[in-house]
């Protein structure tokens, strides 16, 4: 039994905790570039976003506006990529400055918060907490992923 216990902590260890991690924070180095825009995204930390890919390479966004063009837009950004490539998608949760799944996220739009790029939508994971936001920031209107379109991000320009 005692081997059979000590087989399952190693796998544990070995298999899941680095999948954890990496679920629980977005890597980037000092280097990595928006595929959109070209700014170094190291420097906006509370705006970055993420999209992970099957082949575990990732693109990582200095807001969600410029990765929402980017997710839109496949074929101009990524020839090699397809919709279908894509395993995960990350932004970041204003208030708490944790990644949360992009395609769950509540988005506030028209607000009086900007980010790098200007006009942004504002993520967060819980619905209630935009709601806050929106209150306190005049936003406009709380949609989800698939309500955001590409006509949409285009007004933000």
């Amino acid at each position: 039994m005692h081997a059979l216990r000590l087989i399952a902590v190693t796998v544990l260890l070995v298999f899941v905790l680095p999948l954890a991690g990496q679920a629980a924070n977005i890597p980037v180095s000092k280097t990595d570039k928006c595929p959109v825009c070209g700014m170094f995204v190291a420097k906006y930390p509370g705006f970055l976003a993420q999209i992970i890919f099957t082949d575990g390479t990732y693109a990582v966004f200095d807001g969600p506006k410029d990765m929402f063009k980017y997710f839109h837009n496949l074929k101009k950004y990524s020839t090699s990529k397809s919709l279908t490539d894509i395993t995960s998608i990350y932004v970041t949760d204003y208030y708490s400055m944790k990644p949360v799944d992009g395609q769950k996220a509540w988005y506030v739009i028209g607000s009086d918060v900007f980010g790098p790029m200007g006009h942004e939508l504002i993520p967060f994971a819980q619905k209630q907490d935009a709601n806050v936001f929106m209150k306190d920031h005049a936003g406009k209107t709380l949609i989800q992923f698939d309500a955001v379109t590409p006509a949409l991000i285009k007004s933000f320009d």
